[in-house]
């Protein structure tokens, strides 16, 4: 069996592609286990252990360029030892000396020292004639490399220089004192003075513990690891409220596990902790052994301390008048990492402070919580000398809770907002949230929109795209201008607010308290607290659709945040019975819909405006992808060059209705997409038909129905516009929409009782409530014939149709130009790959390979595939068929082991895909008449004769231009794999007499092809 033959793939999955790779790599096949890596990569493009696995791959099989394009990124995402080596190590086999420094001197400076890189480091001294290099483990042992013989070098704590001699353990190492292991920075060089390679070392960082901890009825459950030296086992200690050890330290070495969030190769680890070792209680503090808290401690043993509030107003009461406003608001952002995030927070902040006779009054409050990050530190300072914030600090990291409520000990009995440093602000923002904090007696927060706040969320709460980007500053200030022009002075009723970003009016601050510390030292549920103790205080809380703040997202509380997420609901729903049922009310009515969607219209009104679009034509089709949404992409294209505003008309997601989309670059930030509107029909008729008048809208594009039922016709008709329709499949005439029966291929078109026989056997795929098939092809042609004009894509359609409707007028409008008098290697010639489009091509085997491309599900001849791979396995033939794509059931064609599946590919990279295959031939097996096959044009692109069955405009295409050869739709499997093995223009290197007499054997009959 060739040795890409799986059998132990079995699953579909990203990481059973991962695993087998593995294997393979285990084996020395590291040619062949690219492949595999590529697709786990396709099939999980935002999976990080993937992507480092994939880069570690292509340096295996010497592609350095291809490793740098996964590694870049993915260190930017992830400050990780292992990405930051291999990062260098590409540079030095390209010999980028300068990138390769920098790499190496990241590593060095704030991870754990290891021999991969001190390779790199003394690779890099050679080429750029470095004095030298140092670094340090997590243990606190200095290692140096690169000095002359007998010297060492000069180490400076501060201002200190430390006596090495003392410490030292080898000729290039020595063990530094606890005092060095704390510090932020140590400075290395060597005798003459001159910097080394990694310094400054970070010691506070390359020695830090981090992990989480959560209490449940079993016990405590936590994890803790040395992010910048993953080996070593972390100490944990168990200590009560007057910080006695109540346990013999415990090492967390339980099985390695994975949590959300973690860069690749982390190994952090579980421990846990049995209830009945612990007092039954009081509260516990679990620690690391340099004294700090885990995310999560302290613990509370007992039954949870009641809510306590400063005030006794009795809940529910109104308040009669609104206090007078305070004289300045106090901007509190607690700061710990993320020093890029942070300064861009505070800078925000300071750029829009509001002028002094047009807004209140504003502080900055900064509370350093014990940053380990010495550069961020200075920075502050630096602020603070200039008067620009005040700088609160703590000498010892508390937690966010703790940070924010120094900040309002310092703002005494003014009005804040608690800020968080991963957050971006623009001008009037302040205003707005004021504003709305003083519209009402009784509002005691307010919370502004933002791009990731939970049910704040703009523009679509229900939305989790891990991989969309928060705005930039320049967004931010865009969308807060239109948040504020759309809603200013309007405010919602919200359950809680969100702490990102949240406004406290003085007066409820002063009758709640303070944020509890004793649940939740670390954070995230603080503000959730809070706000449900004002609450039953009275008090409301607001969310203000007139402004706008970006956030990050996560940022503030790093890698901890799933284990605090899980701790924290824990506890406010055994504080606070029912708040579950309060957020899940709220999201079910969603009362912040409309004011959502007041800010989109006025971005589209100002896009539209700032595009130069004066007119817009709607182009309807379903919610689908495939080859209607590459026909919808270039008409979108052509209406753009022609100064016409394409707007795309899909069913809405929720309800009945339409939602309308906008994919227009801005000419100012290609980045930048205006939110899809929802209208819900007909009970938003009004202002659906209102708000496409007012976008210019003119005519119709009607693409495709399912989804709409009868909605486009009435919408057309309230619009007042013509449309004209395009057929890109049989969904007029067919409730099974490809013309596909019951035997699992093409039907036939048996008639009106063979049609009503299939729809009863295997059901409609359409939406509508046509009974019969009479009544389809009824209302089909009645769209048809109050069309101004009907398109089809190929000749074969208008023939079809013709049968059904032989007084309707088609036009024939081929979406593709395949261009008849243009040879296969010409072709290849005039389409180039795009540039930094880069694929490594799939090692050949000593079988033909029969390239299928696109997704595979049963109409598009999945059957076919499995029953031929089947037969190739059965008999062991030389004949393996790669899919550049995906199918309806990966793992069954896998397991066959002659299937090779790529992966889902973008536009972009499916040429450079297809071509990576390195086929011999092209096959497009569908069992129904395609309207057209976009991958049938993709198959030539790449320099591939095609293969199809012998119906539809496949057929029609390849007959046209002699590119490729049509077979019977009844020929069997195995006569099918005997015909790839002699059609093939590369025979098979391997046993040719052995596959002349099974190419002889195609001419045995052997059966149909079956499902």
């Amino acid at each position: 069996m060739p040795p890409d033959d799986p059998p132990a793939v079995t699953e579909g999955d990203a990481h059973a592609a991962l695993r087998h790779a593995q294997d393979l790599i285990a084996r020395a096949e590291d040619a062949i286990a690219q492949p595999w890596l590529e697709r786990a990569w396709r099939m999980a493009p935002h999976d990080a252990d993937i992507q480092f696995a994939l880069a570690m791959g292509r340096m295996g099989t010497g592609d350095h360029e291809g490793a740098i394009d996964l590694l870049a990124p993915l260190t930017r995402r992830h400050d990780f030892r292992e990405g930051w080596t291999l990062l260098a190590l590409a540079h030095i086999a390209l010999a980028r000396w300068e990138a390769a420094r920098d790499a190496t001197a990241h590593v060095l400076s704030r991870h754990g020292f290891d021999p991969a890189i001190a390779t790199c480091a003394a690779q890099v001294c050679r080429a750029l004639d470095l004095p030298g290099w140092v670094g340090m483990t997590g243990d606190g042992v200095l290692h140096w490399g690169g000095l002359r013989a007998g010297t060492h070098p000069r180490v400076l704590v501060g201002k200190r220089a430390l006596d090495l001699r003392r410490h030292r353990l080898t000729d290039t190492t020595c063990a530094l004192p606890p005092a060095a292991r704390r510090a932020g920075t140590l400075m290395v060089a060597n005798a003459h003075g001159d910097d080394l390679l990694g310094s400054p070392l970070q010691p506070a960082i390359i020695c830090r513990t981090v992990g989480a901890v959560r209490l449940d009825d079993s016990g405590v459950e936590g994890w803790a690891w040395h992010p910048a030296d993953p080996q070593h086992e972390p100490r944990i200690f168990v200590r009560d409220a007057q910080a006695r050890l109540i346990l013999p330290p415990v090492r967390a070495t339980q099985q390695l596990f994975s949590c959300p969030g973690l860069p690749p190769l982390a190994r952090p680890r579980r421990f846990h902790i049995p209830r009945a070792r612990l007092p039954s209680t009081g509260a516990i503090h679990v620690r690391t052994s340099d004294g700090r808290d885990l995310a999560g401690s302290p613990l509370p043993l007992g039954p949870l301390p009641a809510p306590r509030a400063a005030g006794t107003m009795r809940a529910g009461r109104p308040r009669r008048r609104i206090p007078q406003r305070s004289g300045t608001i106090h901007v509190i952002i607690p700061v710990y990492g993320g020093r890029d995030l942070t300064l861009a927070c505070i800078e925000s902040v300071l750029g829009a402070t509001p002028p002094a006779a047009a807004g209140p009054a504003m502080s900055v409050v900064v509370v350093d919580d014990a940053t380990p990050d010495p550069l961020l530190a200075g920075d502050l300072d630096h602020l603070a000398r200039k008067g620009a914030i005040t700088l609160l600090r703590h000498a010892t990291n508390m937690g966010f809770p703790h940070a924010v409520n120094t900040g309002l000990e310092h703002a005494g009995d003014g009005d804040v907002i608690l800020l968080n440093s991963d957050t971006l602000v623009a001008p009037g923002w302040l205003e707005e949230l004021a504003d709305v904090a003083y519209g009402r007696p009784d509002t005691g927060t307010v919370t502004p929109l933002s791009n990731d706040a939970t049910i704040l969320t703009w523009p679509d709460p229900h939305a989790h795209d891990s991989a969309a980007s928060p705005p930039d500053a320049r967004q931010v200030r865009m969308l807060m201008d239109a948040a504020r022009t759309a809603n200013a002075g309007r405010a919602v009723d919200i359950p809680t607010a969100h702490g990102f970003c949240m406004f406290i009016r003085h007066d409820c601050l002063k009758r709640t308290g303070r944020l509890r510390t004793d649940l939740f030292a670390q954070g995230y549920g603080e503000e959730n607290d809070f706000c449900m103790r004002a609450t039953r205080l009275g008090w409301r809380h607001m969310a203000a659709p007139g402004a706008f703040v970006g956030h990050v997202g996560g940022a503030s509380f790093g890698l901890a945040r799933h284990t605090l997420t899980q701790r924290n609901l824990w506890m406010i729903n055994r504080l606070y019975p029912g708040y579950d049922a309060l957020i899940a009310d709220h999201v079910t009515r969603d009362p912040l819909a409309s004011a959502r969607r007041r800010m989109g219209v006025v971005l589209w009104r100002r896009m539209a405006r700032a595009r130069g679009f004066s007119r817009a034509v709607l182009l309807a089709t379903h919610a689908m992808t495939g080859g209607v949404e590459r026909v919808i992409a270039q008409r979108a294209r052509m209406w753009r060059t022609r100064g016409v505003r394409p707007l795309i008309l899909r069913p809405a997601r929720t309800g009945t209705g339409f939602r309308i989309e906008d994919d227009s670059p801005d000419p100012d930030d290609p980045d930048l997409k205006v939110p899809p509107l929802e209208f819900q029909w007909p009970v938003e008729r009004g202002a659906l038909v209102a708000f496409l008048h007012a976008e210019g809208v003119r005519n119709m594009e009607w693409h495709h129905a399912l989804g709409h039922g009868t909605r486009l016709r009435e919408l057309c008709d309230a619009l007042g516009i013509p449309y004209d329709m395009f057929v890109h499949d049989y969904a007029g005439i067919c409730p099974r929409i490809a013309l596909v029966g019951p035997s699992g291929r093409y039907c036939g078109e048996p008639g009106p009782q063979g049609c009503a026989t299939c729809v009863a056997t295997l059901g409609s795929l359409l939406d509508h409530d046509d009974t019969t098939v009479a009544g389809l092809r009824q209302r089909f042609g009645d769209d048809m014939a109050t069309a101004r004009q009907v398109m089809a894509p190929s000749s074969d359609v208008t023939r079809r149709l013709a049968r059904y409707f032989p007084a309707q007028k088609l036009h024939v409008h081929p979406p593709e130009d395949d261009r008849p008098a243009l040879s296969l290697r010409n072709l290849v010639a005039a389409t180039p790959l795009p540039p930094g489009i880069h694929v490594p091509p799939r090692p050949r085997t000593h079988r033909v390979r029969v390239l299928v491309a696109g997704a595979i599900g049963p109409e598009k001849g999945f059957d076919i595939i499995r029953d031929a791979a089947r037969d190739a396995q059965a008999h062991d033939l030389p004949v393996e068929y790669v899919i550049a794509g995906y199918s309806s059931d990966d793992a069954e064609l896998l397991r066959t082991g002659h299937v090779f599946i790529t992966g889902r590919y973008d536009d972009a990279d499916a040429l450079a895909l297809v071509r990576a295959q390195q086929a011999d031939v092209g096959f497009v097996p569908s069992v129904c008449p395609e309207t057209w096959c976009f991958t049938l044009g993709l198959i030539w692109r790449a320099g591939l004769a095609c293969v199809s069955f012998d119906i539809g405009a496949v057929a029609q295409r390849i007959q046209a231009t002699q590119r490729g050869v049509t077979v019977p739709l009844s020929m069997g499997v195995h006569q099918l794999n005997m015909f790839f093995m002699s059609y093939a223009p590369v025979t098979p290197p391997s046993r040719p007499a052995d596959v002349a007499a099974r190419v002889r054997d195609a001419t045995q009959p052997r059966g149909e092809i079956r499902p």
